[in-house]
């Protein structure tokens, strides 16, 4: 995390994405929640409740500069993932030991990346999600206002569970262009279309971004060689 001194102002827009100050209501819909629907902790919950079906995207581990699969991390270690397998689980290690250095010679080098969803996943997630909503060029996005880059105190925010969020506004295609500001640049931590048909979820602290919407997003999800997707519900624990 980036001290104050560190910190530049919130710009007016983050990438093409611009920064919503006077009108947060697209976010109304997030912010009502009940006990038990969409709890913090939850794949609803970093995501959005009350959809059919939720997929988890997995973020890959790295070999140097490429990607590697958790399918085949596990396999190195005799293991398969599924919807509910955690990292470290995946390793056969503690929680806590999977944050030490750890990696598998000509397997794996570095974990998978924590936060909101790598710009690779990203693009590949928006070539499936375009083809489920009629408004991909009216989207809204939600990035934590926590991140130590940028500092937005002057921005209003909303509220989802436990974290509070600076709203954007752009196309389904801009979700990647905060890279054009930096190449480190988090990409926002929500997403969803004005027709609200589906919700893209991530937080800070997450290995995997996850995905609620209607049953033939999701198999379409699972399906796309780009993605390593696995159905998850919404009650589920996130990792």
């Amino acid at each position: 995390m980036y001290g104050s001194t560190h910190r530049v102002p919130g710009p007016g827009r983050y990438g093409r994405l611009r920064v919503q100050t006077d009108d947060l209501s697209p976010a109304d819909w997030l912010t009502e929640r009940r006990p038990g629907h969409g709890d913090f902790g939850t794949v609803a919950g970093v995501s959005a409740p009350g959809f059919p079906a939720y997929a988890r995207i997995l973020h890959p581990a790295h070999l140097g500069e490429r990607p590697v699969r958790w399918e085949v991390v596990g396999a190195a270690y005799g293991r398969t993932p599924a919807g509910g397998t955690r990292w470290h689980e995946l390793l056969g290690v503690s929680r806590d030991e999977s944050y030490g250095e750890l990696s598998l010679p000509g397997v794996w080098d570095e974990w998978p990346g924590e936060g909101p969803t790598p710009p690779d996943v990203a693009r590949a997630l928006v070539r499936v999600l375009a083809g489920h909503t009629a408004a991909p060029d009216r989207c809204w996005y939600a990035l934590w206002d926590g991140y130590g880059r940028r500092d937005w105190g002057a921005v209003p925010r909303f509220e989802t569970p436990h974290r509070d969020k600076v709203l954007l506004a752009g196309t389904l295609a801009d979700v990647t262009s905060p890279l054009s500001l930096d190449p480190y640049a988090e990409l926002p931590d929500l997403w969803w279309p004005g027709d609200r048909a589906w919700c893209v979820g991530g937080d800070t602290d997450l290995k995997s971004t996850y995905v609620g919407g209607p049953e033939a997003l999701v198999a379409d999800l699972l399906a796309d060689p780009g993605l390593e997707a696995h159905r998850v519900a919404g009650t589920d624990p996130l990792d």
